[in-house]
């Protein structure tokens, strides 16, 4: 017995060394090296203190970028997940052409993100882009979609919401379709309409499906930043930068390699509590909704 055991870690053994390789190993070296006066200037592992961590805190423009992506990540997975459910209803029951239509509605995400920022980029061109060609012929004002930050912003949230949507479409659709068929029955026999059916039956069992597929998305968004290099490269000023971009700035543009550890390790822990936080009120909120 205490051979088997000892060749079953030894089975167990390659990915533990993968696993150590590929997270624990750059961890703890990422924690070292944020402890250190890194840069372009001084490329030696000295060690510093919190002196990183210090200038993190006074750092406006690392904190603005932080606010700026909750707002962002919140505002287009909400998007997602309402429209990606709506499609995903609309092809769950048997209507014409639905492995046609579930196809189609993958298209998006199977494009890597540089390639279609590239696209939208090009699609909210200010003088070549056939968005402001269509509100000219609308007999409306151009606008400057990349070069103004409102605009800019939201030319990014469609980029986000066009090129996710069809994952979030994926999770829920599959959600659907292990779904039981007898709560289906029985709100039939009770006579429940279409709606009452959806409210009282598909979204209170759809509820965990939801709740993975939302935070399954926001710690994806919380990684945006090849987007954002292609459509905006931050802009204009820094009114789109997001903590990926703004790590990608000072680690790798501008060699701060000892501040950019900082503040990655930071954003790291930031992300891990406020998704956690997030996944337990969701849980929460949709349990309820269930028993009332």
């Amino acid at each position: 017995m205490d051979g088997l055991r000892r060749h079953k870690s030894m089975f167990l053994l390659p990915g533990l060394l993968t696993l150590f390789l590929i997270i624990i190993f750059p961890l703890l070296f990422t924690i070292r090296v944020s402890f250190s006066g890194w840069n372009v200037s001084n490329p030696q592992m000295d060690f510093i203190g919190g002196a990183n961590y210090t200038a993190m805190l006074d750092d406006s423009r690392y904190w603005a970028s932080i606010t700026r992506l909750i707002l962002l990540a919140g505002g287009t997975v909400l998007i997602q997940y309402l429209i990606g459910f709506g499609m995903a209803l609309l092809v769950w029951r048997e209507v014409l052409g639905r492995r046609f239509w579930r196809v189609l509605f993958l298209v998006p995400m199977m494009t890597t993100p540089v390639v279609m920022a590239a696209i939208w980029q090009t699609i909210f061109h200010e003088s070549l882009g056939p968005v402001n060609d269509s509100l000219g012929m609308l007999g409306l004002s151009e606008i400057p979609w990349l070069t103004e930050s409102g605009p800019a912003l939201f030319a990014l949230k469609t980029v986000e919401v066009w090129q996710w949507t069809p994952f979030m479409f994926l999770l829920l659709l599959a959600g659907l379709l292990s779904l039981p068929k007898e709560p289906f029955m029985a709100a039939a026999i009770d006579g429940a309409g279409t709606w009452r059916t959806f409210w009282k039956v598909t979204f209170p069992l759809m509820a965990p499906v939801s709740v993975a597929a939302v935070i399954i998305r926001l710690i994806e968004a919380s990684k945006l930043s090849d987007s954002v290099y292609v459509l905006t490269s931050g802009g204009p000023g820094s009114s789109t930068e997001t903590p990926g971009y703004y790590l990608y700035i000072q680690g790798l543009r501008d060699q701060q390699t000892g501040y950019s550890g900082a503040m990655s390790l930071t954003y790291l822990v930031l992300m891990i509590v406020t998704l956690t936080v997030v996944a337990a009120l969701l849980t929460r909120a949709l349990k309820l909704k269930g028993d009332s």
